[in-house]
C-alpha cells in the first residue's frame, strides 16, 4: 500500500548554493527536485542557470527581484502567491529586495544534470 511522506523543515538537505542563496532539498528523484530557497533581506544571488532544469516556483513569503536578458536588464518583481517560471539554461540572478523581511520560495525544477551553474554576468548585448 502506497503512504504519504511528510518531511519536516528540519529534515531538509542542504542544497546547492549561489552566492547569498541557502537552498535546503525536500525531495529529490531521477528527473525532479523540490527545495525551499531562503534569501535575507537586501539580498541578491550571483548570476546562475540551471541547466537542463525547468524551474518553477512559488514565493511563499518576502518579494523577490528577477534580473535576466542581456546585461541583466529584463526585470521581474514578485510577491506572496505568485508563480514564476526559468526555462533551462536562462542565466538570471534573483533577489530579495526588502529591506527587512525575510523571502522564502518553493521550487520545483524538473530535468537532470547540475542544479546550479554559477556564471559571469550576461553581456551587456
Amino acid at each position: 500500500m502506497a503512504r504519504v511522506t511528510a518531511l519536516s523543515k528540519e529534515g531538509l538537505l542542504e542544497g546547492p548554493g549561489s552566492p547569498g542563496v541557502q537552498r535546503r532539498i525536500a525531495f529529490k528523484g531521477d528527473d525532479f527536485t523540490v527545495l525551499r530557497s531562503r534569501l535575507e533581506p537586501n539580498t541578491m544571488s550571483g548570476w546562475h542557470h540551471h541547466g537542463q532544469y525547468s524551474v518553477y516556483g512559488y514565493i511563499v513569503s518576502g518579494s523577490s527581484r528577477f534580473e535576466s536578458g542581456p546585461g541583466g536588464r529584463e526585470v521581474s518583481s514578485l510577491g506572496p502567491g505568485d508563480f514564476f517560471f526559468v526555462p533551462p539554461f536562462a542565466i538570471h540572478r534573483d533577489g530579495n529586495p526588502s529591506a527587512s523581511e525575510h523571502q522564502e520560495v518553493i521550487i520545483f525544477l524538473r530535468g537532470s544534470g547540475p542544479l546550479v551553474v554559477n556564471v559571469d554576468a550576461p553581456e551587456p548585448g
